[in-house]
């Protein structure tokens, strides 16, 4: 999906960005780091919140379409199993290749409704990821990082370096300070956009 790729990039950029300044920086200084969870931040604002919904309508309408249709294309593959015997072999042959084709456009309608559902996350989330990377990069100039990385490209990070729901409030508006030791309050994570099933 785009949105990873996106967040993987950055990652990757960071992990680099992580291995410059530890060799130009002097042995003696220490290095200021934090994590973020790029993808639940974007998808935990408001904004987020509000894409999610606006693209599980579009997905709920589509999916009820792609399901229609389904069951449509079975009870003629029923009707024509039943007429098999009775019908002549050109009549049948007839049945048989329009259903195929009915079963093709069926099949191109599930990708054009995928193509549209990746198009419209891309519109609807590229604004918000945008927001939230300036965030993160206004809390590293303000708070003096070297370096903060996406939270799912590390093995392990102590949960007081995890930035990710003061970056969320910012996001939303709100000009959140430092909580004590850097600890930031836990919020329930939300469940992703669901993807449309194959017909």
């Amino acid at each position: 999906m785009p949105t990873n790729a996106r967040f993987l990039f950055a990652a990757a950029l960071a992990l680099v960005s992580l291995l410059f300044s530890l060799l130009a920086k002097p042995a003696a200084a220490q290095t200021k780091m934090a994590v973020v969870d790029v993808q639940r931040a974007v998808m935990q604002t408001e904004d987020g919140l509000r894409a999610q919904a606006t693209l599980k309508k579009l997905f709920d309408s589509r999916q009820q379409e792609l399901n229609k249709k389904q069951v449509d294309m079975q009870k003629q593959k029923e009707e024509i199993d039943k007429q098999s015997h009775v019908l002549s072999q050109t009549a049948l042959q007839k049945k048989v290749d329009d259903w195929q084709k009915q079963m093709v456009e069926l099949q191109s309608t599930f990708v054009e409704y995928n193509k549209e559902l990746e198009k419209k996350q891309k519109e609807l989330t590229d604004p918000i990821f945008e927001r939230v990377i300036g965030v993160i990069k206004r809390v590293a100039g303000t708070d003096g990082y070297d370096l903060i990385v996406d939270r799912n490209t590390v093995a392990f990070a102590r949960s007081d370096l995890d930035l990710t729901d003061r970056v969320i409030q910012m996001a939303n508006g709100g000009s959140v300070a430092a909580a004590p030791g850097g600890a930031p309050k836990t919020a329930p994570a939300s469940a992703p956009a669901p993807a449309p099933a194959k017909p």
